[in-house]
Parts: C-alpha cells; structure tokens; sequence
C-alpha cells in the first residue's frame, strides 16, 4: 500500500525513491511486524487468559514437566497472522500474484488452526479438528495455491522442478506438477505443527528459515543475480522478501513472550499457518527441494513421528522414548532448555547448507 501511495510522489520528494527498493521494505517490514506484535501481545494474551480458563490442554501422556505449564493460553498465532498480514499490505507491491498466493496460503491454514485450537480449548480435548477434515482443508487451499502459482509464472517454467547443487537439469512435471507443490505446503505445515512443542522451539527455526527464503526470493527475483549463481530464475518473486521480513519481525515479537517460560503458546493457529507460508514461498521460488534441507529440523522431527508409529505398528515397539523427537531427549532427562538451543543450532548448521545450494552448482 505504502508503495504505490509513495513511490509515485519521488518525483516531488525524492527520499520517496527508497520505496522502489526491496530491501528498504522488507527492512520496513520487519520493524512494522515486529513493533504490532509487542505493542499487542500483551492485551492480546491477557485477553486470550481471560477466555480460555485454563489454557491449552496438557497431553496426559506427555513429559511430566510441561504439567506446570497448565493455565499458559493458546491461540498466540492470531497475533502473527494479524502482523504478518498487515505488515505485507503496506509494504508490499500489491499487483504482485506470488504474495496474494502466499497470504492466502497464509490466512487459510491459519483459519484451519484457528478452529482446531478452539475446539481443543471449548470441549478440553487436546486432539481438536479431525486429522482427516484438517488434511481436507490443507490440501483444498494448497491445490488452489499451486494452480494460482502456476497461473501467475511466466515464461512458461510454472510446472518445472529445479534441483539444488546442479544447474543444467530442470524437470517439468506438467500438472502433476500441483499435486507435487501441494505437498510441499501441507507437509511444510504440518512439520512445523509437529516441531512446536517447546517453549520457543518452532518459531526460531521459523524465522532462519524466512530469512534465508527471504534472500532467495530476493536473488531468485532478479535476472542478474539469478544468472550469476544460476539458479532459477522466477520474475516477481524478489517481492516475497517484504512478506518474509514480515515474517521475521512477527516472529520476533511472538519469541519474546514465548520464551520460557512461556506466556502463550502458538497453538495450530499460528503453526499451520507459518508452515504452509514456507511451503508456499518455496514452491514459488522453486526451491521446494531446498526447504527440506533449510527445513531439516522440522522434517527430523517428522520422521519421527512417522517411524515410531510405523515401528510401533509393525512390531509393537517404539523406536524413541516419545514423538516427536524433542520429546524423546525430554523424556531422557534434557532439561526443556537444552533441547530448545541445541536444536536451534541444528537449525542454523541446515540453514547454512541449504544456503551452499545457491552457489555449489
């Protein structure tokens, strides 16, 4: 919005000129995002405290430590959604397809949660919506998404496939190429609803993860850079790093009053939300293959899920003490801390090899 109010008054005034600048809005961004958060949080928790009684419901079979966390409310990713939306509405070039795409992603995943997290909270169960009727709604809105993202690429790459670390091979999968995009953003979702179960354990690994989506959307946006470490390049794309610079602001202030010990949660809202917004940069900058390595944390953290379910259906025993796998070095006495940070610096080592793709080509 501030883009086409003031960027067409730099003739007049010409320190307006900055608006033409990616980076001077994707910085704009994230201080607008972040400057929401902490100005609203606090109503926001006091009155998510007063309506939820006695908070998000605490898995009965769960670490015996988070039993203390009883009371804590939930729900704190409708401040996120709120600051991420209104941040990208004011700094982004609002023409631009790709972030229309990825609000919706956004908004729509967020509403999915949003529902989960409010049956969990009125009927005290912590299982919330059906898994199958979320996965419905995940993969409606993710279909669109990608039938949207192909509509708005040009020159005729929608449907291509780019590898990381080779520079030659690109593969078009046609429309299959949407069922591949679709499961990129739900499994990007729900990966980063598996990881928040810690005190600040998702929202950092979500914040390296759109920074380093914010710089390739910047470079995967620009014909020169792109052509200099020849990745793919995705005209309109660069617009996508004001949406995660907002994401970034957001993130931050959510971390300081989730940080332990926690006053909110993120809940599914906030979650399932961020994951999908991921998903949906990746696909659009194709480095869908990239987000699994930047990603790695919350894929780690999927996978175990899905080996201990399967390993346990299969034999009958479990392959780690309890899943996901943070709670597994929980349940071996890690205090919740140690995990959180250690797996942090997890995140930051896989950021930095996702990152290598751009130039090991």
């Amino acid at each position: 919005m501030l883009y086409h109010l003031l960027f067409p008054l730099a003739d007049q005034f010409s320190p307006l000129n900055l608006f033409r600048y990616l980076t001077f809005r994707t910085g704009g961004a994230i201080l607008t995002a972040a400057v929401i958060s902490f100005a609203f949080f606090p109503s926001l928790i006091r009155w998510l405290r007063s309506r939820q009684g006695d908070g998000q419901p605490i898995r009965s079979d769960g670490p015996e430590t988070h039993f203390k966390k009883r009371g804590t409310p939930t729900m704190g990713g409708l401040m996120i959604l709120i600051s991420v939306t209104i941040s990208t509405l004011l700094w982004t070039d609002l023409t631009n397809g790709y972030v229309w795409v990825t609000l919706l992603v956004t908004i729509g995943f967020g509403m999915i949660g949003f529902g989960d997290d409010y049956l969990k909270l009125t009927k005290r169960n912590p299982k919330g919506l059906p898994g199958k009727a979320k996965l419905v709604g995940q993969v409606a809105i993710s279909l669109a998404a990608s039938v949207l993202i192909v509509g708005v690429a040009a020159g005729g790459h929608g449907t291509a496939l780019a590898l990381p670390f080779v520079k030659d091979i690109v593969l078009d999968l046609g429309w299959f190429f949407i069922a591949v995009s679709a499961f990129v953003m739900v499994g990007a979702s729900n990966a980063v609803n598996l990881t928040d179960g810690l005190d600040g354990l998702a929202i950092v690994p979500v914040m390296i993860a759109a920074s380093c989506f914010g710089l390739i959307a910047y470079l995967a946006g620009n014909a020169i850079f792109a052509n200099y470490l020849q990745i793919h390049h995705v005209a309109g794309t660069g617009e996508l790093a004001v949406f995660c610079g907002a994401l970034v602001g957001a993130g931050l202030g959510f971390l300081w009053f989730n940080a332990p010990p926690a006053m909110v949660f993120m809940g599914d809202t906030g979650s399932l939300s961020v994951g999908g917004a991921l998903g949906a940069i990746a696909v659009a900058t194709k480095h869908e293959i990239v987000l699994a390595i930047i990603g790695g944390l919350f894929v780690l953290e999927t996978v175990s899920v899905i080996v201990q379910v399967a390993s346990f259906k299969l034999t009958g025993r479990r392959v780690f003490r309890m899943a996901p796998l943070h709670h597994h070095f929980e349940k071996k006495g890690w205090a919740e801390p140690t995990v959180v940070i250690r797996f942090w610096i997890i995140a930051v080592v896989l950021a930095l090899v996702g990152l290598s793709t751009l130039k090991l080509r």
